[in-house]
């Protein structure tokens, strides 16, 4: 029997459709994760409102929020994460020899990351640049001010490159005392063995709130001298488990712009008649979940853990928290903001 081109062409669509349609398997990394009980996250070693433990071990922020987000989608439960701490040297190389399952750590999307560490970046969880804190009796107003003064920064950072090439284009020579720990670069700032710190602005606001004994005797300077897009990374060669990661925090951003909290996911789940709500949360026939190897109430049981992404903000670094971060850029595209997630269909 002899095809016409119109007849191939349409059972060529018709088995590329079954074919996308079809459910999907999760990856040797999710494998593992099962095997374990566990998802094994590489986070900071503390910084306040991203990554940080309290005095009963229990960890919070908003990278701690993807660690959980992760370990609701694949394995139910929030609470079944190992947090690695990792400096900014050990990060990488945890994440490249298969430590950690994923490295979300408050880390800078770059090319030379991206293209040259074997691993992937997938979505950014918080816009930021580098800016400066420094004492307020300097009566600073600009880092242009910092004209061959010292400034305390941490190693095998983007930050440290920064500084030099800002230091370098502006004509300015500052003199970079450089510390292997975040911890020892805070406490020299604070010692004054440097007239400013740098780092992220957010950093900056989490050191200043956390490790000043007065806080009021700190500020920080509005120059920003970066873009630092930060966002969880994973090794190359799963591309499961990298769109399982990316498809996590796009779901939570999703859940912010179409309303569905951590007290309405429940409800929303019975009776939204919105598509996208449907899709999201694996209500009525919806499944979403098949695609990436996971279960149809996946998303419901990320917002149900840890909110939608601007719950998490608030939460973690908004401004009712010691941090008082403005969301800013941070807000949704419909508000003004970068956050932007792919649609969830």
């Amino acid at each position: 029997m002899k095809f016409s081109k119109v007849q191939l062409a349409a059972a060529t669509v018709a088995t590329l459709g079954a074919l996308l349609a079809a459910p999907a398997h999760a990856g040797k990394t999710v494998d593992a994760i099962k095997a374990r009980g566990q998802v094994v996250c590489g986070v900071n070693t503390g910084l306040a409102g991203f990554a940080a433990a309290d005095s009963a071990g229990k960890w919070s922020g908003l990278d701690i929020d993807v660690c959980k987000a992760l370990a609701a989608a694949t394995l139910g439960d929030a609470e079944k994460v190992k947090y690695v701490p990792l400096n900014a040297q050990q990060r990488f190389t945890a994440l490249q020899s298969g430590e950690v399952d994923v490295l979300a750590r408050n880390t800078t999307f770059t090319l030379t990351r991206d293209a040259s560490l074997g691993l992937s970046a997938t979505v950014v969880n918080y816009y930021d640049g580098q800016g400066f804190m420094v004492p307020v009796k300097t009566k600073m107003k600009s880092a242009k001010q910092l004209k061959g003064q010292t400034v305390c920064v941490q190693s095998g950072t983007t930050t440290e490159k920064n500084l030099t090439d800002y230091s370098k284009a502006n004509g300015l020579g500052i003199k970079p005392v450089v510390f292997e720990k975040l911890e020892a670069a805070e406490n020299a700032y604070f010692t004054g063995r440097c007239i400013a710190y740098t780092t992220d602005a957010s950093g900056l606001s989490s050191t200043r709130s956390k490790v000043a004994k007065d806080p009021k005797e700190h500020m920080i300077l509005p120059d920003l001298i970066s873009k630092e897009p930060l966002g969880p990374m994973v090794r190359r060669g799963d591309d499961e488990w990298f769109a399982i990661v990316k498809w996590v925090i796009y779901g939570t951003m999703e859940a912010e712009e179409y309303g569905v909290t951590q007290a309405n996911v429940d409800q929303l789940k019975s009776t939204s008649t919105d598509p996208v709500v449907q899709r999201l949360l694996g209500g009525g026939n919806e499944d979403s979940g098949k695609l990436l190897g996971l279960d149809k109430d996946w998303m419901a049981r990320v917002i149900k853990s840890v909110g939608n992404y601007g719950e998490s903000f608030e939460r973690n670094v908004g401004p009712k928290t010691a941090l008082n971060l403005p969301r800013g850029i941070n807000n949704l595209w419909n508000k003004g903001g970068l956050m932007y997630a792919y649609p969830v269909r």
